[in-house]
């Protein structure tokens, strides 16, 4: 089984946003919305763009760069241009942090 990789504090998390996290070589995305942490993977599929820097409304993240929009609790895209889904990662919150399970 792949081990759970502590990333974050809890706390580092912002109601409605994003930050981006770099475990184990993975450019990633946390986002923190209704009590929940999700992970994607950072870069849009469509571009080149940072998703931890786009809107965040509801559980959809806008890329900042074309405004396709991405489901954080599935990485699935909800809004062309982008067609293509974002992986996203497993999340458990233990004693206040944040841990991903990554697999290859």
């Amino acid at each position: 089984m792949t081990p759970w990789i502590d990333v974050a504090a809890e706390a580092d998390l912002f109601e409605g946003a994003g930050i981006a996290i770099q475990p184990a070589g993975h450019d990633l995305a946390l986002f923190s919305i209704d009590g929940e942490v999700f992970a994607t993977d950072n870069i849009c599929s469509h571009g080149s763009a940072r998703l931890c820097d786009g809107y965040v409304e509801g559980y959809e993240v806008e890329c900042p760069f074309h405004q396709g929009r991405f489901d954080v609790r599935t990485g699935a895209a909800t809004c062309g241009p982008a067609t293509e889904p974002v992986k996203s990662w497993p999340v458990k919150i233990e004693a206040g942090r944040v841990y991903l399970q990554l697999s290859a």
